[in-house]
């Protein structure tokens, strides 16, 4: 994934480009930047954040960075922001989102005079280069970046600092958010809406899907009109956004509340269990919601170690981030032995971390565990965001259990009807999944209630991971 945070102010900026880019720490583990430009013209800063946290490795900037406006980004692949010269002058720029047709991108230009890309990551070329090498075949900024985002088949959110102020562009179909807030001092933009509030920003605007604006200190100016069409990323509210976020004016925390408490809605009178939980962090509000609704106590039969593993994210290498979850979650025994326990998680995806935490309740005491998921079954790998570096489909325990059933090539007829909780085929992956992973009951929640939770039009939402519509 990857957060972001940009600031102009009519005085220095470093102090809450540092600490708006820092509330952006949840959204990626790898890497993080900063580039300044003032009177010295541009300064930029990169850092490996794999090891420890933002603000330990960006903290002596702020003595050293000055400027009045700034861009800064968290990132899970590529170092950025890069600093590119070209014929639109000097810029800097970072980016969000997923390009899925890069090969062909890269050998088109390839084929032109004199191409060469100089940010190698993992020995692959940078995305956030390859988006500026796209900019840089038009003759303003503003076209390119509109050429950048048509060319590019996934999605693709663009900051981008010149001297003269700061665009923002949200990627085409608005699948990421772009906030904009105020004060006096100026304007910032930011990916989380919560990110500013401390630093005495309050709301301005939110831009629209394939809006472009450029940002000053003085003000925000739209360059490119909004469209009509947007399909935001439902999994923002599921996962991955912060519980104090909110993404089109809807609440983070609330919709987890009200997805817990449609999902004991569609327990009610199917089972009894003595209590609650929600694995930590993502799946807790969910458990609230729950736990609401039906009256059954909420506890907290494991609870995180923050000291060491404040962070919501992990390696993106998946066994490393197989074994950091099961060792940075502590089991409290007193609130597990010969108890029934309902266990809510945001989702599962591969199912190896909650089988293991089932297991280990098991071998704790405790008498039965119920999972409820608080998304439908995860049927298709994201074609728009970076969420993993997963190579195959047959990574989700879902589609391995579909194999299983049907044969390694499934017609998507085939996948719809899975997709479908009302039909047999449903319910039978269901129960694969559930005698795998040793779940005493499995029932997943329902998209039309996902939805329901949101409060948005379906149109307006991305679902292609639970039913493969685009």
């Amino acid at each position: 994934m990857g957060g972001f945070f940009a600031t102009a102010l009519k005085e220095d900026c470093i102090f809450d480009l540092f600490f708006g880019t820092d509330y952006h720490s949840h959204l990626g583990t790898r890497r993080a930047g900063m580039t300044v430009y003032g009177r010295e013209g541009f300064n930029r800063s990169i850092h490996s954040i794999e090891n420890s946290p933002f603000r330990t490795k960006f903290q002596n900037e702020i003595g050293e960075m000055h400027g009045n406006m700034g861009i800064g980004c968290i990132s899970d692949f590529e170092p950025q922001p890069l600093i590119v010269r070209s014929h639109h002058g000097t810029y800097s720029i970072m980016t969000i989102g997923k390009i899925n047709n890069m090969k062909a991108l890269v050998d088109e230009m390839f084929k032109g005079e004199h191409t060469h890309f100089l940010e190698m990551s993992g020995g692959e070329i940078n995305a956030t280069e390859l988006v500026s090498a796209l900019i840089n075949q038009k003759d303003n900024i503003v076209e390119g970046i509109q050429y950048a985002q048509q060319r590019i088949d996934g999605s693709m959110t663009i900051l981008l600092l010149t001297p003269k102020g700061i665009y923002c562009a949200r990627d085409l179909l608005g699948r990421t958010p772009l906030i904009i807030g105020m004060k006096e001092e100026g304007f910032c933009a930011s990916f989380e809406s919560f990110a500013y509030l401390n630093l005495g920003y309050r709301d301005y605007k939110e831009l629209g899907p394939g809006e472009i604006a450029v940002m000053t200190p003085e003000e925000v100016t739209t360059l490119v009109q909004p469209g009509k069409k947007m399909k935001i990323c439902t999994f923002l509210w599921v996962y991955y956004g912060y519980p104090s976020s909110r993404y089109e004016g809807v609440s983070v925390e609330e919709m987890r509340y009200k997805c817990g408490e449609l999902l004991a809605g569609r327990d009610k009178g199917d089972i009894e269990i003595d209590t609650v939980a929600g694995v930590p962090d993502s799946g807790t509000a969910h458990a609230v919601g729950y736990a609401n609704a039906s009256g059954v106590p909420f506890s907290r039969p494991f609870i995180k170690y923050t000291p060491t593993w404040p962070r919501s994210f992990m390696p993106p290498v998946q066994t490393k981030r197989d074994l950091i979850a099961k060792m940075k979650l502590i089991p409290v025994q007193e609130l597990i032995q010969d108890k029934r326990l309902l266990l809510i998680d945001d989702s599962i995806v591969r199912g190896t971390q909650l089988r293991e935490t089932t297991e280990y309740l098991f071998q704790s005491g405790a008498k039965e565990v119920h999972i409820r998921p608080a998304c439908p079954p995860l049927l298709f790998g994201c074609k728009y965001l970076n969420f993993s570096r997963s190579t195959s489909e047959m990574e989700l325990i879902a589609r391995r259990i579909i194999n299983r059933e049907e044969g390694s090539v499934v017609e998507r007829a085939v996948l719809d009807d899975y997709a479908n909780p009302d039909s047999d085929r449903y319910h039978k992956m269901l129960d694969g999944i559930c005698e795998q992973l040793k779940f005493t009951t499995l029932k997943y929640n329902r998209l039309d209630d996902l939805i329901e939770s949101v409060g948005i039009d379906k149109d307006k939402l991305c679902t292609y991971c639970w039913d493969g519509k685009e």
